[in-house]
């Protein structure tokens, strides 16, 4: 069978709610809303603002760049298959939708560990901090950050694109390319070998790197003053916050995919698969912008006016 004969996925995941569906349209609307106003406001904060252009929040910057662009790239294709009768994508623009949406989560993760690292030098070596983590450095970092997911995402899809497939249906409310990979009709040899040697090296390392660093600031804060400890908590909580919450996500998406949840109800399966892609936009942007008081002082006249 050749792939060129399929012009379409369906994604069988979704299912009938009736009426019920202008009511969770309008829900995911205002998250949508909500998550798109908030990461843009702290974007152009950050940009306009002189003294927040240091490391962390050009790190931040670009942590909230990735939250828009994975928001846009995935909410108004959901809010439109809500709404639709029929919940089919064409196979190109499955493959770019695997694109935006892998991009996203690479992404968010390189810059997860490279906010770590961050955090790590601030804290453990202060005296080092602005010879390790000049602004040119930080510059490599992020273009670092952004390039390696690229590259990685090109590479992933370029192994399934031109292969044949023995099916075109995906249980799932967005393209997943691990479903994708399980439709290959002679097996995807090549592309469950990059997988796993992609996991298990570039991955579990920078997930090494998190847990390193997050390990040598509470020996810090175990260890130093009481002003350490509370420079520690007051920059490093709303971070740690953000990682467990990305892991958490991480976690759901490896459970839907890796085991069968056939027993578990639908509504409950679709919110586990798209938690990373909707919790971790609307969760980062409060979570900073109230517990990082230089971005809360900044914000605060925009809403309550200078006094």
């Amino acid at each position: 069978m050749n792939f060129s004969q399929f012009s379409y996925i369906t994604l069988s995941a979704y299912f009938d709610i009736g009426l019920l569906k202008y009511i969770v349209f309008v829900i995911i609307m205002c998250v949508f809303i909500l998550i798109v106003s908030s990461n843009i406001l702290l974007i152009v904060v950050i940009c306009v603002n002189g003294s927040l252009h240091e490391p962390m929040y050009m790190f931040l910057c670009s942590l909230f760049v990735n939250e828009l662009y994975g928001s846009l790239a995935f909410f108004p294709f959901l809010l439109v298959q809500i709404l639709s009768d029929h919940h089919t994508i064409s196979v190109p623009l499955c493959f770019l939708q695997i694109f935006f949406l892998y991009m996203y989560g690479n992404v968010e993760f390189y810059n997860l560990a490279m906010m770590s690292y961050d955090r790590y030098v601030a804290i453990c070596h202060p005296l080092q901090y602005n010879a390790w983590m000049s602004m040119d450095m930080v510059t490599r970092l992020v273009v670092l950050t952004w390039f390696f997911p690229l590259l990685n995402v090109i590479v992933m899809i370029s192994l399934n694109a031109f292969s044949e497939l023995c099916g075109n249906i995906i249980d799932r409310v967005y393209c997943a390319n691990y479903y994708i990979t399980k439709l290959v009709c002679r097996g995807a040899v090549a592309s469950n070998i990059y997988g796993l040697v992609y996991v298990y090296t570039v991955l579990l390392g920078l997930a090494a790197l998190i847990i390193y660093t997050y390990a040598r600031i509470l020996k810090v804060c175990f260890s130093g003053s009481k002003r350490t400890r509370q420079k520690a908590l007051s920059t490093c909580t709303p971070h740690l916050a953000s990682v467990i919450n990305f892991s958490f996500g991480c976690f759901f998406e490896i459970l839907q995919s890796r085991f069968d949840l056939s027993r578990v109800p639908n509504v409950l399966r679709i919110i586990l698969s798209i938690y990373f892609l909707t919790c971790q936009p609307l969760f980062n942007p409060i979570t900073y912008g109230f517990t990082l008081s230089k971005i809360r002082l900044t914000c605060k006249p925009l809403f309550f006016g200078k006094k």
